[in-house]
């Protein structure tokens, strides 16, 4: 049996580079390569529940590894060619409970 393995994607992470006078933080926006990541497409159920909660049209899941500690709410993500852009907050399980290498999931929608 041919083990699961996910795909590595770019993910646009926000670094905190001071703050300005008025006291707001300052951020840096780079993009960072984060490996076995699942991409599942999403099923219509799952796309029409949340266009009807959020107003936003959702297309993949992305399964994202244990031990991850990338921010992934209200950020963009780039895999098969195209920006995409997360809705809500992650998805997560317990590690030790969950048997494979993924705990947390979070939708994504195209971003154009």
């Amino acid at each position: 049996m041919a083990k699961i393995k996910g795909m590595t994607i770019q993910l646009l992470e926000k670094i905190k580079d001071g703050r300005d006078p008025f006291g707001k933080e300052i951020y840096t926006e780079q993009w960072v390569e984060v490996e076995n990541v699942l991409v599942s497409p999403a099923t219509s159920e799952d796309i029409i529940s949340v266009l009807n909660l959020t107003g936003k049209r959702g297309s993949y899941w992305l399964g994202i590894p244990k031990g991850d500690n990338h921010t992934w709410e209200n950020t963009s993500v780039k895999f098969y060619g195209k920006e995409w852009h997360t809705i809500g907050i992650p998805l997560q399980g317990i590690p030790d409970l969950v048997p494979l290498d993924w705990n947390k999931k979070i939708m994504v929608e195209i971003y154009e």
